[in-house]
């Protein structure tokens, strides 16, 4: 018996959108468009004939924006969305802004020539798809309050253990579908002083800033988006930039980051196999490995090259995975040490790395 194929509902106001997003899902054997609609008053009426699968959801519509109608559908009806956004600041703001509400994937709409790009971007937003339609609907976490950030000077004082030997830890994270509650769930429990942290997160170009921007808001750590020769230390974590690959190098006692052009690893640019081997090969046994929820394979090679040169690897569970892909398949390549709810994940990472 063949699988049902995933029954998708597209949300745009632009008619050349919606035609060119039906077309490109339309022609993978495992997706169906059961519809379109132009607002969210015809998507109502199209949901109340036939619940989807998934939704792909535009921000800024006419009658109501995509932000109020998904909060009244995780609150009413709770369905897979994927978040079809503007690459520029309030775009970008309000994508992160729903996927806090529940959203589980972004994809990007161009500046200009939307069906170019949408064609161009044929295989990331199946991809998407299909990871929205294995996604566990997550309930909006509100954020909390956060103390004041460590300086500066306090982060390199020597009181506060500052990077002065090669034995300082560093933290590989990696992440994809729900990984962006995921990664606030995690920072937002790390202490001001906690191991420095790379990270890649499977997210479009300039949606990374403002993600790391309202990461860095909410947590004791700072958090940016990682610029080449940035340095890896205590308090902050370093956020690989949309479509490009993050690295971890080593220069004597100081760790620095790189960001690198190049094709996809894995589907993914940034890939978190690209950092998670240049972890193993410069940071080695000083290196802690994370690979969080995420569809597919990438980082799955990188985490078990991590375990190979010394370090520890943690995964998180399926219990508490939007979707169990990427660390299922690090666990079935016996790349993990200890798998963990995300809860539990950064005292893990403190114990490792004292």
């Amino acid at each position: 018996m063949s699988k049902p194929k995933i029954r998708v509902l597209i949300v745009d106001d632009s008619a050349v959108v919606r035609q060119t997003m039906s077309e490109l899902l339309s022609a993978d054997p495992e997706i169906e468009v059961m519809a379109t609609a132009a607002d969210p008053f015809v998507a109502a009426d199209r949901i109340a004939e036939q619940v989807p699968d998934v939704i792909t959801l535009d921000i800024e519509m006419p009658h109501m924006d995509g932000l109020t109608f998904l909060q009244k559908i995780m609150s009413q009806h709770p369905i897979p969305v994927v978040i079809c956004s503007s690459l520029a600041g309030e775009g970008a703001e309000s994508a992160l802004k729903a996927l806090e509400y529940g959203a589980v994937e972004i994809i990007a709409k161009p500046r200009i020539g939307s069906k170019q790009f949408l064609q161009e971007s044929r295989e990331t937003i199946c991809d998407a798809v299909k990871a929205a339609a294995s996604a566990h609907v997550r309930v909006h976490r509100p954020s909390r309050v956060v103390e004041p950030k460590l300086t500066a000077d306090a982060i390199l004082s020597p009181a506060s253990h500052a990077m002065v030997e090669t034995t300082e830890k560093v933290v590989a994270i990696g992440a994809s579908t729900g990984g962006t509650e995921a990664l606030k769930i995690l920072l937002e429990a790390l202490p001001a002083d906690a191991p420095g942290i790379v990270i890649v997160q499977h997210m479009p170009e300039l949606f990374t800033r403002a993600f790391a921007n309202r990461l860095d808001s909410l947590c004791k750590i700072t958090v940016k988006e990682a610029e080449s020769n940035d340095t890896v230390l205590r308090g902050r974590a370093l956020i690989a930039p949309g479509n490009h690959h993050l690295l971890l190098k080593r220069s004597g006692a100081r760790y620095y980051v790189e960001i690198k052009d190049g094709p996809l690893v894995c589907r993914h640019r940034p890939s978190v196999d690209v950092l998670f081997r240049s972890a193993a090969r410069y940071a080695g046994q000083n290196a802690v490995g994370v690979i969080l929820t995420g569809m597919g394979d990438d980082g799955a090679n990188g985490m078990l090259e991590m375990k190979q040169a010394g370090a520890v690897t943690i995964a998180q569970d399926e219990a508490t995975c939007v979707v169990f892909g990427m660390p299922n398949e690090a666990i079935k390549r016996s790349a993990v040490d200890k798998i963990l709810p995300l809860q539990s994940v950064a005292g893990a990472i403190l114990a490792h790395a004292r």
